[in-house]
């Protein structure tokens, strides 16, 4: 469910992944207005869906209209999955796990002890902060444009773990010692692929460099990392892993993450 729906690629991993799987079943673009967005979460339980997915512009309003929330959405203050049990709708946020599971999965398998620098303070890296809190980093550092926003997100969080909110001017003092840098923004998106979020000249070897953004598949910022002797980190595995955590939950099943990141890939045709 999103507005507007059709640049998502969602449908095709999962209809990829439910035929891996031997499901019959489809998963289908809903375009939904914002006014019409609650008679559309009542319709889950009308059609007797077993669940959707949830995309911008919906994510906050829509936790006025289901029954539960998983502590995954409180959390984040999001949701980006529902699930249908009988009739009772329960909202989760997959986009902060799926994101851990994925960075574990392929750059850095223990996150404990250290220390994180993450890049903007918007709805990705609130998701973001509070799934890696749950990994036992030293310390996770928040630098954003605006500071105020970079501080209040690290408050929200303090009780949870170190947390600290700085502004973009720090970065350059505040990098060194960090192990994981994740740039959050939409800055070196498609198509502003030359850009980066900070000077690559502060990237050091040996540091993971990891980026939200798929396309394209490696930014200049994880292309610049990979010159200076990083570990690089794209943001296909995020995509890949969010909507994995959201057909286990749906199916019970452990989804097959192989075949939606080769359907991505092909889709996106690139390689990594």
């Amino acid at each position: 469910m999103g507005d507007p729906i059709i640049q998502s690629k969602s449908p095709i991993m999962h209809e990829a992944a439910l035929q891996a799987l031997g499901i019959p079943g489809a998963y289908v673009p809903l375009h939904i207005l914002p006014e019409n967005l609650e008679d559309a979460v009542q319709a889950i339980r009308t059609l007797g869906f077993r669940g959707v997915n949830v995309t911008i512009p919906h994510k906050v309003a829509v936790m006025a209209y289901v029954d539960l929330l998983d502590e995954s959405a409180v959390a984040v203050g999001a949701v980006n999955t529902i699930v249908n049990n009988n009739g009772v709708l329960t909202g989760y946020n997959t986009d902060g796990i799926g994101y851990v599971r994925s960075l574990k999965a392929e750059a850095i398998s223990d996150l404990s002890g250290t220390k994180i620098m993450v890049i903007g303070a918007g709805g990705a890296a609130r998701g973001i902060v509070a799934a890696l809190l749950q990994e036992k980093p030293s310390s996770i550092l928040i630098a954003n444009r605006s500071v105020d926003k970079a501080q209040d997100l690290a408050a929200e969080c303090q009780s949870k773990g170190n947390v600290v909110g700085i502004s973009m001017n720090e970065v350059a003092e505040m990098l060194d010692g960090v192990d994981v840098l994740i740039n959050t923004t939409s800055v070196g998106m498609y198509p502003h692929m030359d850009e980066t979020p900070i000077d690559p000249e502060l990237l050091r070897a040996g540091m993971v460099v990891s980026d939200l953004i798929y396309n394209p598949l490696r930014t200049r910022l994880l292309l610049e990392g990979l010159e200076r002797g990083c570990k690089i980190h794209g943001g296909l595995g995020m995509f890949v892993y969010q909507g994995a955590y959201a057909l286990e939950y749906w199916t019970g099943q452990p989804a097959p993450t192989e075949t939606m990141r080769q359907t991505i890939l092909h889709c996106l045709g690139g390689k990594e």
